[in-house]
């Protein structure tokens, strides 16, 4: 599911769920779980990357398709358990963005206090909406924090996918570099951040999002986003997305 690879101070958690890095139950409990322990053993920054030419291809929908109500519960209770352990992180994460990330891909980029993508011919943004899928309230927050009111307002509206060049003009990414190069340049910025006073940096990131630190997530998100799978429109589409990957 995950590899870890140490740099130093630099802990990096590598994606590796073939073919896609589809996000599922197990792999969100084992993200979670390596950052639990990165954070124990004292690393002072974090690297999450993908393979070349996919980051996350976002929720592994056909998967989800297969479960009961109460287990599709009770993977939004961990999709937001894992995203609150992201964004809230004591030290800094830095994405290595290594090709498409749409959906809950970007979800995972979104989290992170600093993302270098590849450049090229690859996608990136939430396209919940084009889907069948409502984006959840808590997913619509971070997005506003990063790229603004308004064109997180679009952007979530239209589920718009956006190239490179796209995704760095609105703030969805930060730098690019040639996708051979993602990890290493995300590295290099983690080394930096490593060499600030902790303390001063860390305080500072942290109450630079604040507001969002103090959004709790609630039972009614997570009924909100089951009910929202479960509606006959989503159902629809999903099944109709499952049979084009399974093609």
């Amino acid at each position: 599911m995950i590899k870890i690879i140490e740099h130093q101070v630099i802990s990096e958690i590598r994606l590796q769920r073939p073919p896609a890095n589809a996000i599922n139950r197990e792999l969100m409990e084992a993200l979670i779980a390596a950052h639990k322990e990165i954070i124990r053993k004292g690393s002072q920054v974090i690297v999450l990357s993908g393979k070349e030419g996919m980051f996350s291809a976002g929720l592994d929908v056909p998967e989800l398709l297969q479960m009961s109500r109460s287990e599709v519960a009770l993977f939004w209770e961990c999709f937001f358990r894992l995203q609150s352990c992201l964004l809230g992180s004591p030290i800094p994460l830095v994405a290595a963005v290594t090709g498409h990330a749409p959906a809950g891909g970007a979800v995972l980029a979104l989290q992170c206090d600093y993302r270098v993508a590849a450049s090229g011919d690859w996608k990136i943004g939430l396209n919940e909406v084009q889907v069948g899928l409502a984006i959840p309230a808590p997913i619509l927050a971070v997005l506003r924090f990063v790229v603004g009111e308004r064109t997180a307002s679009r952007l979530a509206m239209t589920g718009e996918m956006l190239n490179m060049d796209q995704a760095l003009a609105v703030g969805m990414v930060d730098e690019l570099v040639e996708p051979t190069q993602v990890v290493g340049r995300a590295i290099e910025y983690a080394q930096m951040l490593s060499c600030l006073p902790q303390q001063a940096m860390n305080a500072t990131r942290l109450q630079a999002k604040e507001h969002l630190l103090q959004y709790r997530v609630t039972q009614e998100h997570i009924e909100a986003a089951t009910d929202a799978w479960f509606a006959d429109e989503t159902q629809t589409v999903m099944r109709g997305l499952a049979e084009r990957l399974g093609k």
